[in-house]
């Protein structure tokens, strides 16, 4: 009991203030020489199962910024395009996988699940192993457990960014489709466009004890915005 006593406090007081953090798979760096250019269309879904919407926050940023956001892809000099593909709690090590992968990697292993880090002190097999028993050591854990939690909330987006290019630019898409479980079709595309095409994955992370998501949600989408904005 002393030792889950000490465990959560020792938990409570690192975690008691709010940390967000956020990280990008792959730096961009756009052409330096059309920072004049400053129109940008900008189109931001979200499949995620949360309600959530920081495409006002990013135009806010960009326009403080100096520019100009339009309704037309074909005037602007930047398309943005983005998807918000995750909201909720995230194992830290499996987030950092998620990133890892970049823009349209697979999630590896579950980002939510049950409440991260367990029990507070990292779980029964550290806390209660030595010495006391197992009616104990469960009784101890749930007790400590649904008093003190460290909670990881993240937001993961991807995001693609098209720059107009004064030279045509030949692009490629390939997709490899399923066809049943024995076989699969390759199909080729090879295309002429304008603009040069930049992908990038990005993840907002917010930690604290007992953090709850509604608290945690103003501060991951203006983090998030402003990564977003500070690749312009």
């Amino acid at each position: 009991v002393l030792l889950a006593s000490c465990s959560a406090m020792q938990v409570a007081l690192e975690k008691k203030d709010l940390k967000v953090e956020t990280k990008m798979s792959d730096t961009i760096f756009l052409d330096i020489e059309n920072q004049a250019e400053r129109t940008v269309f900008i189109d931001i879904k979200n499949t995620s199962d949360k309600e959530l919407d920081i495409k006002p926050l990013v135009i806010s940023r960009l326009q403080a910024n100096g520019y100009t956001v339009t309704t037309n892809p074909k005037e602007a000099f930047y398309i943005l395009q983005g998807n918000v593909l995750y909201v909720g709690q995230a194992d830290p090590s499996a987030l950092r996988t998620a990133v890892a992968a970049g823009y349209g990697g697979t999630f590896a292993g579950a980002l939510g699940g049950a409440l991260i880090g367990g029990a507070a002190g990292g779980g029964s097999g550290a806390l209660y192993g030595a010495g006391i028993g197992g009616l104990v050591g469960a009784g101890v854990e749930m007790i400590a457990g649904s008093l003190v939690k460290d909670v990881t909330y993240t937001i993961v987006t991807d995001l693609m960014i098209s720059e107009r290019s004064k030279e045509a630019v030949e692009q490629t898409v390939q997709s490899n489709l399923q066809q049943g479980s024995g076989s699969a079709i390759r199909q080729t595309s090879r295309t002429a466009t304008e603009r040069k095409r930049y992908q990038t994955r990005v993840a907002s992370t917010a930690n604290q004890v007992n953090l709850k998501l509604e608290e945690a949600l103003p501060s991951l989408t203006e983090g998030l915005a402003k990564s977003i904005a500070g690749i312009f």
